[in-house]
């Protein structure tokens, strides 16, 4: 009998995910609790282990599907290797249209998702070589022969791209067929003159130049989202300052060695900016709250986000309670959240919850930024790189390492005083970086 494989639950304020890798093919052994499936939901990715020992019998939801909590994606059966699927699909007559897994995915995704990414795969009356959805249709309407076409998707499969190149190479029409034969007479009735410029042309245009069409991920998508909703929804105002960072790099020279040596890792500057930070948040509670409904809550508790570029998008992984950890503790804490989110490896509680965020794009070699906020929070503090420049020091001109500092703030919460109130007191720790050791 066969078991389901169903999507777990996603966590808090999360109720749909995307299939993004199956690791097994149909007909592959699974062994109990092994990893089968990736699901990306609009925070993480997480993968889904078999329910129970035994084979691969069907896939439900392709990769690229959207699907919702408790929703059927697969199924396991028991047997020697071969699924129960399969002979059924062999038996079916041609002509006999079954859903197939990969029919799940939505047809326009289907279609715009490039070749690269997408696993859609339609073998249906065709196993060798394989054909996407969108390339099944051209081929069956124009009565072309499969293995004439040569695939360019994963694992050689054909595209739509690949049929209308062979359309167009064999002289057998580059134009996609007409919806229905009417529609057909009345583009051959039109005079010559009224012709829209040729459609296949500018296709053929783009594929020469290069051009790819790739499905946002739902974590793109929801970074979109979050980013587009914080711009409608909070009044964003930024304030910049400078910090001369001499003193800091000079504590890191000095206690580099026995800091790593105590703590098994290195002394970076994120530490000192999360303890300067929460040193400013508890001074300044504007800067540390949110608003709900006609309510401003503050919040007396100091959890901190660190924004993480990684192949799949940003994250902001939280962390937790930083006004009760030592400088050890923060900078392995980040050092960890940082290698997990690279690896999507986090878990949904380490990304939601936090009340400030600190982003870095001087590790990308930005000079000066605007951040934009992470809502709910009414501020995020952005740091920049590091650049000598000449300063003036009591009448002289001198060279130090200085950067710019953002804090972009909601100005629905936090007045323009309290703003940069909050970015000097930043700037006076991390230019004397014992403030921050004697909690001053």
């Amino acid at each position: 009998m066969a078991s389901d494989i169903k999507v777990p639950t996603l966590g808090e304020s999360v109720s749909e995910a995307t299939v993004a890798t199956w690791f097994k093919n149909v007909g592959d052994s699974v062994a109990q609790d092994e990893a089968i499936v990736e699901l990306e939901t609009d925070k993480v990715t997480l993968e889904v282990n078999a329910p129970e020992a035994g084979i691969l019998a069907e896939i439900v939801a392709a990769e690229g599907t959207d699907v919702a909590v408790g929703d059927v994606i697969g199924r396991i059966g028991a047997g020697d290797g071969k699924s129960d699927a399969a002979p059924a699909e062999k038996d079916a007559p041609k002509d006999d249209k079954k859903a197939e897994p990969a029919k799940a995915a939505d047809s326009a995704g289907a279609e715009t998702r490039s070749a690269e990414g997408d696993d859609d795969t339609d073998n249906g009356d065709v196993d060798s070589p394989a054909v996407l959805p969108a390339a099944r249709k051209m081929i069956e309407e124009h009565g072309l022969d499969p293995a004439a076409i040569v695939g360019t998707g994963k694992d050689g499969r054909i595209t739509k791209g690949d049929v209308q190149s062979h359309l167009e190479a064999t002289g057998s029409g580059g134009a996609e067929p007409a919806a229905n034969d009417a529609a057909a007479d009345q583009v051959a009735e039109k005079p010559e003159s009224a012709k829209a410029p040729a459609a296949p042309a500018s296709k053929r245009d783009a594929d020469e130049r290069g051009e790819e069409r790739v499905r946002m991920t739902r974590l793109r998508r929801r970074v979109a989202e979050r980013l587009k909703e914080a711009q409608n929804t909070a009044a964003i105002l930024t304030t910049f300052n400078e910090a001369d960072l001499g003193a800091v790099m000079d504590l890191r020279k000095q206690y580099r060695d026995s800091f790593e040596k105590k703590h098994g890792v290195r002394l970076g500057f994120m530490s000192f900016f999360v303890k300067a930070c929460v040193a400013t948040l508890k001074e300044i509670s504007a800067v540390n709250a949110e608003i709900q409904g006609d309510e401003i809550v503050y919040k007396n508790y100091y959890d901190i986000g660190v924004a993480v570029g990684t192949p799949q998008g940003l994250v902001v992984p939280v962390l937790r309670d930083a006004d009760k950890k030592s400088f050890g503790e923060i900078e392995a804490e980040i050092n960890d959240l940082g290698l997990r989110a690279r690896d999507g490896k986090l878990t949904m509680d380490e990304l939601t919850g936090g009340t400030f965020t600190i982003s870095n794009g001087g590790v990308y070699g930005s000079l000066l930024s605007t951040p934009i906020l992470n809502p709910p929070q009414s501020g995020i503090l952005g740091m920049h790189k590091i650049q000598d420049r000449a300063m003036v020091e009591d009448g002289e001109v001198v060279v130090r390492p200085m950067m710019y500092l953002a804090l972009s703030y909601d100005h629905r919460i936090v007045d323009g005083r309290e703003a940069v109130t909050f970015l000097v007191r930043v700037k006076e720790c991390i230019e004397d970086p014992q403030r921050i050791m004697l909690d001053m």
